[in-house]
């Protein structure tokens, strides 16, 4: 017998007294009630499906990433620190090799900006900030971008209508998914 057949073999074997016994196994754990789950379920849509209810303007985003020390790793006005720039970058083109990618160049939805604080922010415990600090925060990082005006208001209707630069230009590296 070969090493491949009594590899497959063994394996049946395996799985076969894993289901067998699987039956007279302890039942552990309980069903995730739909609550349970509400706080992970927070996916946010391009179109901005998915978006709570809350709002937030640049200065009240400027606060709170002064409140929350932003700057430590993103740099005053989110210039740059040690986790990266939240500002600047140039055009993208075919021509660059290594081109900076950052939000104002190459992410295609604002909404992206949105979902990704809410879950990651601050760094150090995630998912503590409110709607309203993750919209001012969004709104902040924006109009630092200069996509939005320093008076715009995000919330759930305006900010999936903000136009990035590159909305149109963005090519995902997994299109099925995009």
């Amino acid at each position: 017998m070969s090493m491949l057949e009594k590899l497959a073999v063994s394996l049946a074997l395996t799985l076969g007294v894993s289901v067998a016994g699987a039956a007279d196994a302890p039942r552990l754990g309980q069903p995730i009630a739909p609550n349970d789950l509400a706080s992970w379920d927070i996916s946010i849509g391009p179109d901005g499906s998915g978006l709570p209810l809350g709002s937030g303007t640049p200065s009240q985003g400027a606060a709170v990433y002064a409140a929350h020390g932003c700057a430590a790793c993103h740099g005053e006005k989110g210039s740059g620190g040690p986790s990266g720039p939240l500002v600047g970058g140039g055009p993208l083109n075919t021509t660059d090799r290594d081109p900076v990618k950052l939000i104002g160049n190459y992410w295609p939805y604002a909404t992206t900006i949105f979902d990704y604080t809410r879950r990651a922010m601050p760094w150090q415990q995630p998912k503590t900030l409110t709607n309203d600090e993750v919209y001012a925060l969004t709104a902040y990082i924006l109009a630092l971008n200069k996509i939005i005006g320093e008076n715009d208001a995000m919330n759930a209707e305006t900010l999936p209508k903000v136009k990035m630069p590159n909305r149109d230009g963005f090519i995902s590296k997994y299109p099925e998914k995009h």
